[in-house]
């Protein structure tokens, strides 16, 4: 109760803005909320990074090894610039140079094309800040990332689904999308092409390999009235665990003018750094960064130099490779509890992923696997087991998207957890089966 005498308070409600209205009661809320409420469920929703991966040691000896140098360990812990320390972005020159199998002089742009951001959601948050008006129109996969979505919804922008496949987005049908746009005189709205190209977020799917190419060719030659640009999401590229090493969207980008490439620490090393970074064309740097500035002047300088100490001393890659090995096992302790608790329950299927933390699961259609449904509630107070809902992935109106789906990641739990999880889940369908 407020110690405040109510004869001072103000009577008059707070007037919070539209974009509030429009980007409030996100689903990452309500999960988190229930993971709270609910502490003996096994969780086979929350994307976290296993917490016995992190990299103590790692970054242990690199903060020693920075500290010690007192030139340096004052760069760091001083203010930074708001497009990201340059010692950073000139060591992820030769990164990316080494993910897109060139060398760094062949990649054909430099250091000042590169935007350091507090984590990838942060580039995605400022590009939608930067690109779009209220009413501006973003193409995205049928399904996609949610949390991308709601910050779309918190810009006023109207995202249109596009229908996908086992290959990822289906480029007739993003040509008919924008077939349709032109022909109602709204073609003009059109601003981006939003593409997660590595085991999707939610999906597990990665963009076919013959599909990357025609993604941009498809952008540019419907840059009629405004260019449309393509927002490659690649927060998951290297946590690959087999099938094909694809190359990027942005490497067939040769004017490097269409495609804006996001990636990201949190998943690769550590979520606590929250160190992303945007390789885009040289004509938006400025804009990002006047945007930017007027949020935090730059992201945490230490956490930048830290991680390029981690880079410069050869800690990384060891590190990724790691990672990968946990997280294979995990999948593949995902993919067999799904052989073994689902594969006698007719109409269920589920992707099959190459990398990533993801596993989707399609249940029949008379299924309901929403917030809001009994199916949930089963499974969450009942079955104490939890999912992210396939609906929440979608884009556009509630009545149109499907309710039969379910986002399930491996990320945290042991295999043994992930085992039992999915009996429980199995469970929870079965009973709804019967």
């Amino acid at each position: 109760m407020s110690s405040v005498p109510s004869e001072i308070r103000s009577s008059a409600p707070v007037q919070l803005s539209r974009r509030w209205q429009w980007g409030s009661k996100q689903p990452i809320s309500f999960l988190m909320e229930q993971a709270v409420q609910n502490p003996g469920v096994i969780s086979l929703a929350a994307g976290l990074v296993d917490h016995q991966t992190l990299p103590v040691a790692e970054t242990r000896s690199a903060a020693a090894a920075l500290l010690a140098d007192e030139t340096l360990a004052k760069q760091a812990l001083q203010y930074g610039t708001t497009q990201g320390s340059e010692r950073l972005r000139r060591q992820l020159l030769t990164h990316l140079a080494g993910l897109e199998k060139c060398p760094v002089d062949r990649l054909g742009i430099d250091a000042e094309q590169l935007v350091l951001t507090t984590g990838s959601q942060q580039l995605l948050s400022l590009i939608g800040e930067v690109l779009l008006d209220p009413g501006d129109i973003v193409l995205a996969a049928a399904p996609t990332y949610f949390a991308f979505l709601g910050t779309l919804n918190g810009l006023g922008a109207r995202t249109i689904p596009v229908a996908t496949d086992a290959g990822g987005l289906q480029i007739d049908a993003l040509e008919r999308e924008l077939k349709r746009l032109e022909k109602v005189g709204e073609l003009s709205r059109v601003k981006l092409i939003y593409v997660v190209s590595y085991y999707e977020n939610p999906t597990g799917i990665s963009l076919a390999a013959d599909r990357r190419a025609v993604v941009v060719e498809v952008a540019r030659r419907w840059s009629k009235q405004q260019r449309i640009l393509v927002l490659e999401d690649a927060a998951y590229r290297e946590i690959r665990f087999d099938g094909p090493d694809l190359p990027s969207l942005w490497s067939f980008d040769q004017a490097h003018d269409t495609v804006l490439l996001a990636q990201t620490f949190s998943k690769s090393f550590s979520p606590g750094f929250r160190v992303g970074y945007g390789v885009v064309p040289r004509e938006l740097v400025a804009p990002l960064c006047d945007r930017k500035g007027n949020e935090d002047f730059g992201s945490a300088n230490f956490n930048q130099h830290l991680l390029a100490t981690v880079l410069e001393r050869g800690l990384y890659a060891e590190h990724v490779s790691m990672l990968r090995q946990t997280y294979r096992a995990k999948r593949d302790a995902m993919l067999t509890a799904a052989d073994r608790y689902f594969g006698g329950i007719d109409g269920v299927q589920w992707v099959h992923p190459h990398g990533g933390l993801y596993v989707w699961m399609t249940l029949p259609e008379t299924f309901d696997t929403g917030f809001d449904g009994p199916f949930f509630s089963h499974a969450t107070q009942v079955e104490r087991v939890m999912y992210v809902p396939g609906d929440v992935c979608y884009a556009g109106p509630a009545e149109t998207r499907p309710r039969n789906q379910m986002r399930l990641s491996y990320g945290t739990q042991t295999p043994a957890g992930i085992d039992e999880g999915m009996r429980r889940l199995a469970s929870a369908v079965r009973k709804f089966v019967e």
